[in-house]
């Protein structure tokens, strides 16, 4: 069996964690956000099991099935309130909520 060093599978990890993070902060669309906090929240989990199978604990494992319980939860109800944003002002790019946002203070 080939085993992959330590060091190569956290890269791994912090390189999907980086690409989530860019994501969130460069693209403005709330849905590609959201995939984009996925992406980041697989990278934590990814750690997890990187320390739960170098320690030979199970707390790694447990730690994923909640990542994953929790990351289900989010999109549920993201995706739930993007639907109603969407269906109310007929975008879901967030420059474009923010300037609603503005134009609602002005008034």
């Amino acid at each position: 069996m080939i085993t992959v060093p330590v060091s190569i599978q956290l890269l791994l990890a912090v390189i999907l964690f980086l690409i989530g993070l860019a994501g969130v902060l460069i693209r403005r669309n709330v849905i590609f956000m959201l995939m984009c906090i996925e992406i980041m929240l697989n990278a934590a989990g990814l750690v997890f099991i990187i320390g739960s199978s170098l320690w030979h604990q199970a707390d790694g494992q447990v730690m994923v099935i909640f990542i994953l319980a929790m990351a289900a939860a989010e999109v549920a109800v993201g995706l739930a309130l993007i639907l109603q944003v969407f269906q109310m002002h007929k975008t879901v790019d967030v420059d474009q909520l923010r300037e609603l946002k503005d134009e609602r203070q002005q008034a």
